[in-house]
């Protein structure tokens, strides 16, 4: 219920809730913006587009190995074996350091996964192989069967360097090979021994220049130089570091080396432990002598890390590598219009310029090809490339739309360009529709559509007879000139020749239709030229006036008019039209109706019937001074009945 005294406080609510309102609201625009500000953390920009472009982008730096299974020849604890190691204390004394490996308890065993794990420093875990057999020889121990480690990348990486982290004394010789396909087949990548030459027959030290930037070499630098180390240096892990592009000339302008490119670039890796290095020299005491004895006899080869450095393999044109959806492999998450799994060619229709590798000068993106949307498909041609100044060389496949050429830029045979649409639209081609019998040939001006016309014929699609021409009935020549009417006279001579015409006179009088013997209308349906005379073919549609003589009758008759007469348009006669047409009977030499010059030939109008009734009612009081009175009411009288 309202209550007076609550009056006063209504303002105080309002100025209470407005105060809320614009609290909430700038908390509301300061969270917006501190999440755009999130926002755009987890949307960075994407490194292989610049504010100029595409430019170069790079996978991270990282241990291809880590995590990665690593395949042993040998691994020691099945069955459960005992190693020892013999090292020098810091008095000169040799003592014995021993250790169980058996597979079948964790905490004594030594497996491959040992390698690429997580390496931690304080607290090593090593791979171990089984004892090797040794003979003795040459101050060296030889071993009879060597250990192989084979790890796969799973994708092709471009390699920094590779490190193996030892647990104990290094081997005497031991090599690195490569392989690019997969373990298919492999290549050698670095050689240590203390005897390149005898182990390896190649020669230690060699200096590389551009010729053999591809040569793997052998060294003798991973011995330890200092004599045998204490027993605190022997508990602690030694390490062999191979770096890929050391001492090589080329490195240094790595993206135009093709040689060094390859060099770096493999998909699995295999290290062979080939020899072992004595484990101490020249004991002093009979002690000593019976430690080294036991160490020989338990010696294996033992690493506590394997780390492969380097980048994923995409050519410059990616930044990361993802699992494939489909296969699961790793693959490039190509830009720059590139595709596979190292971003090594490009994608499809993209192919107006040659593949390249991404360099800090230029990105070398993929162009799409020309096809004015009019192909899905389309190849390079390096001729064409070299011919355009190194612009464009795409050649477009399958043209659709009735367009043809290299860019699907113009019509394809039978067809013309149709300028009211541009020539990406899909209906810029039209048939040329040229006339099989007018036209000497299916193609036609890509430009105007104008077929190709046979003698005589006119048209864009050769459809008609050209001026001075009258159509026949030959399919080889369709149009035929017209006859000269006078040919003995030249052409200056015929015009006064032909005189008034009084036939195609547009007043009719009752006088001019008493004069005549017959009056009719009819529809022109053809022509056609017969000597002297043209002869057209008429559907009679209505008679007006007729003699005894002549019997005329609706339907189909002929006309015939003198050629002379139709050059002089007297009178003018045209295929289509209905005239009324007034003669006489005597001049009939000719089956059908002959036009003379006392003719009349009218193009008929249908608001003359009312006034050709009248001249019939009318007719019967024509003087008729050749037939007499009798003969002209007999003969109104008939057609009266017939109308």
């Amino acid at each position: 219920m309202w209550r007076p005294s609550s009056v006063g406080k209504r303002p105080a609510v309002a100025a209470l809730l407005l105060a809320v309102l614009l609290t909430v609201a700038q908390k509301v625009g300061a969270m917006g913006g501190y999440l755009k500000m999130f926002e755009a953390q987890h949307n960075p920009p994407d490194p292989c587009y610049g504010e100029s472009g595409p430019q170069k982008c790079m996978p991270d730096f990282v241990n291809a190995a880590f995590g990665r299974e690593v395949v042993a020849s040998s691994v020691c604890g099945t069955p459960p074996s005992r190693h020892c190691t013999a090292v020098h204390e810091e008095k000169g004394d040799v003592k014995m350091q021993c250790d169980i490996c058996d597979d079948s308890n964790p905490a004594q065993s030594h497996p491959p996964h040992y390698l690429t794990d997580l390496n931690n420093p304080n607290n090593l875990t090593c791979w171990r192989s089984a004892p090797v057999v040794t003979d003795d020889g040459d101050d060296l121990q030889t071993s009879q069967g060597n250990v192989t480690l084979i790890l796969s990348l799973g994708k092709k990486y471009e390699l920094t360097y590779i490190s193996l982290q030892l647990c104990g004394h290094k081997p005497d010789s031991l090599s690195i090979y490569k392989s690019m396909d997969y373990g298919r087949s492999w290549q050698p990548f670095q050689y240590y021994s203390s005897q390149c030459r005898k182990v390896y027959g190649r020669k230690a030290g060699l200096v590389i220049g551009k010729a053999n930037e591809q040569e793997a070499l052998c060294t003798d630098q991973h011995l330890d130089r200092n004599g045998p180390r204490p027993l605190k240096a022997a508990a602690t892990s030694s390490r062999i570091a191979f770096s890929t592009l050391e001492g090589r000339p080329s490195s240094y302008d790595f993206d135009s080396s093709p040689v060094l490119q390859d060099w770096v670039t493999a998909t699995d890796i295999k290290v062979v432990l080939e020899r072992l290095h004595p484990e101490v020299d020249d004991p002093t005491t009979e002690n000593d002598v019976q430690t080294v004895a036991v160490a020989e006899e338990t010696s294996s080869y033992a690493v506590a890390d394997l780390a492969v450095g380097g980048r994923c393999k995409c050519n410059g044109h990616a930044h990361r590598c993802v699992e494939d959806k489909d296969t699961g492999h790793l693959a490039c998450d190509c830009k720059h219009n590139t595709a596979g799994r190292d971003c090594e060619k490009c994608k499809p229709f993209h192919f107006d310029r040659p593949w390249g590798r991404a360099t800090a000068r230029e990105a070398h993106q993929c162009v799409a090809c020309n096809c004015n949307l009019h192909a899905r498909r389309c190849r390079f041609n390096m001729e064409l490339y070299k011919l355009s100044g190194r612009v464009s060389g795409g050649v477009c496949l399958k043209c659709r739309h009735n367009t043809a050429g290299r860019h699907c830029h113009y019509c394809k045979e039978g067809y013309y360009r149709d300028q009211t649409k541009p020539i990406t639209h899909r209906k810029a081609c039209k048939a040329c529709e040229c006339h099989p019998v007018g036209a000497s040939g299916k193609t036609c001006n890509q430009t105007t559509g104008q077929c190709p016309c046979k003698d005589g014929v006119t048209g864009i699609t050769c459809n008609r007879c050209a001026k001075g021409y009258q159509q026949s009935r030959s399919p080889i020549a369709p149009c035929v000139k017209v006859p000269d009417p006078i040919t003995n006279r030249p052409v200056q001579a015929e015009a006064p020749s032909c005189g008034k015409c009084r036939i195609n006179t547009k007043r009719l009088k009752v006088k001019k239709y008493c004069r005549r013997d017959y009056a009719l209308v009819a529809r022109v349906i053809n022509k056609e030229l017969l000597g002297e005379y043209t002869r057209f073919d008429i559907q009679v549609m209505n008679v007006y006036k007729r003699s005894r003589q002549l019997r005329v009758r609706r339907g189909s008759d002929q006309l015939w008019v003198r050629n002379a007469d139709l050059a002089c348009k007297c009178p003018k006669i045209k295929v289509g039209k209905e005239f009324l047409i007034l003669g006489d009977s005597d001049q009939q030499s000719r089956p059908g109706f002959v036009i003379n010059r006392r003719s009349m030939v009218i193009e008929w109008r249908n608001d003359w019937q009312l006034r050709m009734r009248r001249f019939l009612k009318k007719a019967g009081k024509c003087r008729n001074s050749r037939y007499g009175r009798d003969a002209s009411t007999y003969e109104l009288e008939q057609i009266a009945r017939e109308a």
